[in-house]
């Protein structure tokens, strides 16, 4: 904190900051003591292992141990990076429970129509199908997955075994007709315990829990052959989490008009008004964004070569790329992508701004940053030459730690992700020493913030901690791999969902609120206030909001209303972002001498997609259970993913990457804007082709395919093949936003002069190439 806020923090004690500050307390501790409550409950609920699996005569199908042993197997091949397991995953492959389901289904019924009539079913009358089916449908329902040996009906038994061996052969064969590259990492063993892992996870979105009329994945997926439709829990909870988010808006829009609009009368404190000269430790951050450009533009070549597998499974223009780059590798890069590049963004721009924040710098800074940027590139490089290795059968024994663990976004094998947690560790003690680098600024600090005089210095400061803690929830059993998908994949989610609603939107909300306090646009005290209150609703929301991911994988059915009315209170603080944005445009307007234009223009871009991505395309529809029964797993989701990750988090980490460079740049070295506003110009672009020619014309078709015809059918390749002509048409966007992400790299290299003068000088010879006004628009 610089004197002059020392200054303002003496005279002035804003009440209303006073008891949000308090507010937000209650609500993280509650929030967090809930979510701890509800982990056990997800523990005792989750679908359970019978020790064996036997028929009516005692045969042993699968064991308890085989299944345990299968879902290590589903995991080293990455089959979750082809398709998906409840709907987690890749949406290239098919749903594998939902279409080994609706196999075990059509083969149950026609051993049940042999049996009783030694006819095929196609050779029986209506009512005889009729009759089938609800015998079908009594067997698949009725496996009682609480007894330590469930006996298995000899139909179903039959059925049972022909799947498993159907899917051992599949695992361990090319078919490049549909995108399959067999999954080299397996032998003939562990696909057929992966197999039986599948086999079982399929039952469990069939077999009813004792004593309701659910199954242990709430009835998911819709498959009208079996019998699963929609519960009355997700009609109800789904009406009233709309009433509740009407109302939420109104009290949202009137504690901001009331307490946060007012006339911004209190003192300024303008602490990046003016530049400062950059330390040693500043000097060495531009290599952290460069390497921030070069890895989206490999995130966009791989997820180009992607989309082409939609249209072309069996090559690449003629190029079997399958053989040696198959597609769950691909999707590990590019999902894995901007997780790093994201983060680097933020790291880098957080060490850069810190010292500026401070005023000096602590001894060793620059050594420091410097060994962070290394390691974290080491661990970088190593994941993912790890992932491939593990997927391509390269690494057998060891590919847990070194391989790839093949959940979707934590692909990382647990020696990386360790390595990663401690980058981030360091990261928060680097910030640390760079806001407050002498005891004196230490010792102050630490007297306001625990005095309760918490300000946006320890707000930026605590979140960089709570984004390294949350992603040690990721290695959860740290040194083994959990039996339960179920468990897994509620684990995962504290690392993809926390992360981003609860973890990044903190992070976001302080330093967007710090930056514009620091330019001068607004005061310290209506900065604090605001920002207190986004945190409270992103507490709110994004901690118990986690739980409309695990409506349908297997925990207990308290995740329904829990998930819903949780996840709607997201929507809430993006409204709250898009009101301020709108105040913060016009405040930029009206100031004609603001140095910090091309910054601006990300950030709030970032909270119109913030707002679009995760508000209006996941919070405000997909989340509301009865939407996502049907759209789950499908292209919509997609949707969501791609506007509300780059729209609102790219973006901004983009945008403060220009903050940096602008202040870089002070007034010593000419700064134009003209290629970073095409360049964010051409990322919009790109997001609306995308919406318009791809998401949208496939998704839609593909939630009617569910409604009509169930999952399986919505996720086969009989239906992708009627959306080629959409699938091609996600060409134009790919090259616009493609063109965007190159002219934004070349644009940030011209922007590093001052940080590498004679790097810059080599590399472009000639002053010509250099935007020539200061602060113009280049």
């Amino acid at each position: 904190m610089t004197l002059e806020a020392e200054r303002i923090d003496q005279l002035t004690e804003d009440p209303v900051s006073n008891i949000l500050k308090w507010v937000l307390l209650v609500v993280a501790v509650i929030s967090f003591a809930i979510l701890g409550w509800t982990t056990k409950l997800t523990y005792e609920a989750a679908p359970p292992f019978p020790d064996r699996f036997v028929t009516s005569s005692g045969t042993v199908l699968m064991t308890a141990a085989d299944i345990q042993a299968g879902k290590a197997g589903f995991q080293k091949a990455d089959l979750m990076d082809y398709g998906s397991l409840y709907g987690m995953g890749s949406y290239f492959g098919e749903d594998y429970t939902a279409a080994y389901l609706v196999r075990l289904a059509t083969l149950t019924q026609d051993n049940i129509a042999r049996a009783n009539s030694g006819k095929a079913l196609s050779d029986l009358t209506v009512e005889q199908r009729a009759g089938v089916k609800a015998a079908m449908q009594a067997e698949l329902q009725g496996v009682d997955l609480t007894k330590q040996v469930a006996i298995i009906p000899d139909p179903l038994a039959a059925a049972i075994t022909t799947v498993r061996g159907e899917i051992a052969q599949l695992l361990l064969h090319h078919d490049f007709a549909k995108g399959w590259t067999q999954a080299y990492s397996l032998d003939q063993q562990s696909a057929e315990q992966t197999a039986e892992f599948l086999t079982y996870s399929s039952l469990t979105t069939v077999a009813r829990r004792p004593g309701t009329d659910a199954s242990w994945t709430q009835n998911w997926p819709f498959e009208p052959l079996v019998g699963n439709t929609p519960t009355a829990s997700t009609f109800r909870w789904t009406w009233i989490s709309f009433c509740f988010t009407f109302f939420a808006f109104g009290a949202v829009i009137f504690i901001y008009q009331r307490y946060l609009n007012d006339p911004d009368k209190a003192p300024m404190d303008p602490v990046l008004a003016r530049f400062l000269p950059l330390t040693a430790s500043q000097r060495r951050i531009g290599k952290y964004f460069l390497v921030v450009a070069g890895i989206l533009l490999l995130q966009i070549l791989v997820g180009s070569i992607m989309a082409h597998y939609y249209t072309d499974r069996a090559s690449f223009y003629g190029i079997e790329v399958d053989r040696f780059l198959p597609f769950n590798f691909l999707r590990d890069v590019h999902i894995q992508s901007p997780i790093v590049w994201i983060g680097l963004s933020w790291i880098g721009a957080a060490l850069f701004l810190a010292p500026a924040i401070s005023g000096g710098e602590a001894k060793g800074q620059g050594f420091l940053v410097d060994v962070l940027f290394w390691v974290t590139l080491f661990i970088v490089v190593g994941a993912l030459v790890g992932n491939y290795l593990g997927i391509m059968g390269y690494i057998s024994e060891d590919w847990f730690w070194f391989g790839n663990q093949g959940l979707s976004y934590i692909q990382l094998g647990r020696a990386w992700q360790i390595g990663f947690f401690a980058g981030l560790v360091i990261w928060s003690i680097l910030v640390f020493r760079a806001l407050w680098p002498t005891r004196a600024t230490l010792v102050r600090a630490t007297r306001q913030f625990w005095s309760g005089r918490i300000r946006l210095e320890h707000l930026i400061w605590a979140s960089t901690v709570n984004i390294a803690l949350l992603y040690v929830f990721g290695m959860i059993p740290l040194t083994g791999i959990e039996k339960s998908f179920t468990i897994s994949d509620f684990w995962r989610w504290w690392v993809v969902h926390l992360w981003v609603e609860q973890s990044f939107e903190f992070f976001a909300a302080a330093i967007s609120a710090y930056l514009l306090m620091a330019v001068g646009l607004v005061s310290r005290q209506l900065a604090e206030r605001a920002v207190y209150f986004e945190l409270i609703l992103i507490f709110l929301g994004g901690v118990l909001g986690t739980g409309h991911h695990l409506y349908w994988v297997g925990a207990p059915d308290l995740w329904v209303p829990m998930g819903t009315m949780f996840s709607f209170i997201e929507v809430l603080p993006l409204v709250l972002l898009v009101i301020e944005a709108i105040q913060h445009r016009r405040l930029i307007k009206a100031d004609q001498e603001f140095k910090y234009g091309l910054a601006y223009t990300y950030i709030i871009g970032a909270a119109f997609w913030n707002f679009v991505g995760a508000g209006v395309f996941g919070g405000g529809t997909l989340n509301a259970p009865l939407v996502n029964y049907y759209e789950h797993g499908t292209f919509l989701t997609l949707n969501h993913a791609h506007t509300a990750l780059f729209g609102a988090f790219g973006l901004l980490g983009i945008g403060l990457i220009y903050f940096c460079l602008r202040y870089a740049a002070a007034d010593r070295h000419p700064v134009g804007e003209r290629l970073g506003r095409w360049a964010f110009w051409l990322y919009n672009w790109g997001l609306i082709l995308w919406i318009a020619f791809n998401f949208f014309p496939i998704g839609w078709p593909q939630l009617d395919a569910v409604y009509e015809h169930g999952l399986a059918y919505a996720r086969s390749q009989a239906f992708y093949d009627t959306t080629l002509f959409w699938q091609w048409m996600r060409f134009p966007g790919d090259v616009v936003f493609a063109l965007g992400a190159l002219m934004m790299a070349w644009d940030f290299i011209v922007k590093l002069h001052p940080l590498f003068p004679r790097f810059i000088a080599r590399l472009i010879p000639g002053s010509r190439l250099l935007p020539r006004a200061v602060g113009g628009a280049g």
